[in-house]
């Protein structure tokens, strides 16, 4: 995340497009704010726009207005969210779920920097910066013929690839602890190691959203202490098993994976798991595998792994 930060800010002068992509809940809204709120725009408008969340019928409208009689409701002329945006920033969330007829309309006005309302006769110019998030990899929908390609390179120009919460374990302690901070109305409860611990081993399929609702719900319930029996039961008992198979998600997803490569995903998940749990000990990572030292060192050679991982 530091890393994601860090480019991000190399950018904030620029008016370059930004994809971001990540799984549903991993707080893309928050990076698209944080683009905005850093960058020469900030004290402009953020428009925010939930693509998924508009009827289809009306997208085109809501994005870039209407004149007046444009059709039979429209009394009066209206401005649409780009309008709205003008000099600032524009965020627009599951790009994914754009639909393929207004992909030409939005490329055009990205292109031209100007934008016709629905029945207007006069282009409106338009300046905002663009930050869009996908929840799935747009270079598939372009494959499928469900996204155009034209429009994909236009709004890819700084894509941000941001991890899924199961692979930033290291993150929950941090944000367990802003939220218990922001939802506590009295004293901060603290919360016992054992807790803390399976917190962080689930592998949280609803990422940081998930997260968020989880401490809420307990801060509601919890006062003093927070032990392992205050978690959620999908939590506190979460199968090892069913731990190891989400980490490795992608063995069981991609179908030119040869046995032996899952086979390798696998172990290679194992091992920076133990290596991560016994601060890199060797020794240690051995013991919690159940196998020889020297077995243990011939795989971390064979799989190119570092002792802190």
């Amino acid at each position: 995340m530091r890393t994601i930060i860090s480019r991000i800010d190399s950018i904030s002068a620029s008016d370059s497009s930004v994809l971001l992509i990540g799984e549903t809940g991993v707080g893309k809204e928050l990076v698209a704010e944080y683009i905005h709120h850093t960058s020469v725009r900030s004290s402009n408008p953020l428009i925010k726009v939930g693509l998924s969340a508009l009827p289809p019928d009306l997208l085109e409208t809501e994005l870039f207005g209407h004149a007046k009689g444009a059709y039979t409701s429209a009394l009066s002329e209206k401005k649409g969210l780009f309008e709205l945006a003008h000099t600032g920033s524009i965020f627009l969330d599951d790009i994914d779920d754009f639909p393929l007829p207004l992909q030409s309309k939005l490329l055009r006005v990205l292109e031209s920097r100007e934008l016709m309302r629905v029945g207007g006769t006069v282009p409106v110019p338009v300046d905002v910066r663009l930050i869009t998030a996908s929840k799935v990899d747009l270079k598939e929908l372009v494959k499928g013929g469900l996204f155009r390609a034209d429009l994909y390179y236009r709004i890819n120009v700084v894509p941000v690839v941001i991890p899924p919460l199961r692979q930033r374990a290291a993150d929950v302690p941090l944000l367990v602890d802003h939220f218990l901070r922001r939802f506590s109305t009295g004293e901060i409860p603290a919360i016992d190691d054992d807790a803390m611990k399976a917190l962080a081993r689930y592998s949280w399929p609803g990422n940081i959203r998930e997260l968020r609702n989880t401490v809420q719900r307990i801060t509601l319930f919890v006062r003093g202490r927070i032990t392992l029996t205050d978690l959620p039961v999908e939590i506190r008992e979460e199968n090892p098993l069913e731990l190891m198979i989400k980490a490795c998600n992608r063995c069981f997803s991609e179908d030119k994976m040869s046995f032996d490569d899952v086979v390798a995903c696998l172990e290679t998940n194992l091992i920076r798991r133990a290596l991560k749990e016994s601060m890199g000990n060797r020794t240690h990572a051995a013991r919690l595998l159940g196998m020889n030292l020297s077995t243990l060192r011939d795989k971390l050679k064979k799989y190119n792994l570092p002792d802190q991982v």
